[in-house]
């Protein structure tokens, strides 16, 4: 969820970058609006309930601020006004309430490939099989061989596959976003955090969303795949009676 460590409290007393004239950044362009409407499809579809999820677009590269969902709120309720304005260094600059600590990975996100948005659930098939792929011994897990897979920017083909990596959870975010950045410009748009959930991103808020839709059906797919594998060998072999 959205745990917030003694370092990411610290930088509410840090002094903020100034921000750039004009920067009431979604409201004057939609952005805020584009977001809002996003967090609640995202929760509408069950991916983010409670307090769940996080989710952040770029709003200024030059000072970089992100315009996000304040920490432990409800996602699908959130109004454009409510959003807050967040710095390089994970600084509220801009509206009310807290960043989440999640905040670091957004921004490793953004830094390591030019992410214009990530998006971050909590679907039951990103918590389910990224535990299961982080205790099968991989630090990845493979979606290969669907029509789905040409949804994700750079894929042209069904006949291939893409290797999600898997992290575990940890709640000091500095270093699983260091342990993450490694991994970031290899992966599918795409990273798992073990019994955590899915964080995914795309050059901007449309890209990253769409982004989203599909790695979240190849999860669903590939969960309903193991499940018929298993019902399958379970089952007693047919017999057959001339």
């Amino acid at each position: 969820m959205e745990e917030v460590d003694a370092a990411a409290a610290a930088l509410a007393d840090a002094s903020p970058v100034a921000v750039p004239d004009g920067l009431a950044v979604g409201l004057a362009d939609g952005l805020a609006q584009e977001l809002t409407e996003a967090m609640a499809e995202i929760h509408r579809r069950g991916w983010c309930d409670g307090t769940g999820g996080n989710f952040s677009c770029v709003a200024s590269r030059e000072p970089l601020v992100l315009l996000m969902a304040p920490s432990g709120v409800h996602k699908g309720r959130v109004r454009p006004e409510e959003l807050i304005q967040v710095d390089a260094a994970g600084r509220v600059i801009t509206g009310n309430g807290k960043a989440s600590a999640e905040t670091a990975l957004h921004l490793a996100i953004v830094e390591a490939c030019g992410a214009g948005a990530v998006l971050h659930t909590h679907s039951q098939a990103g918590t389910l099989l990224s535990q299961w792929a982080l205790q099968s011994g991989g630090g990845w897990l493979e979606l290969a061989d669907l029509e789905m897979l040409k949804g994700l920017e750079g894929i042209h083909t069904h006949a291939t596959s893409a290797r999600v990596p898997v992290l575990p959870n940890d709640q000091d975010l500095p270093r699983l976003s260091a342990q993450a950045q490694p991994l970031l410009a290899g992966a599918p748009h795409g990273l798992l955090i073990a019994g955590h959930g899915l964080y995914a991103w795309g050059r901007d808020l449309g890209t990253a969303q769409r982004h989203l839709e599909i790695l979240e059906f190849l999860l669903e797919q590939r969960w309903r795949q193991l499940l018929l594998q298993a019902l399958t060998a379970a089952a007693p072999a047919p017999t057959w009676n001339p």
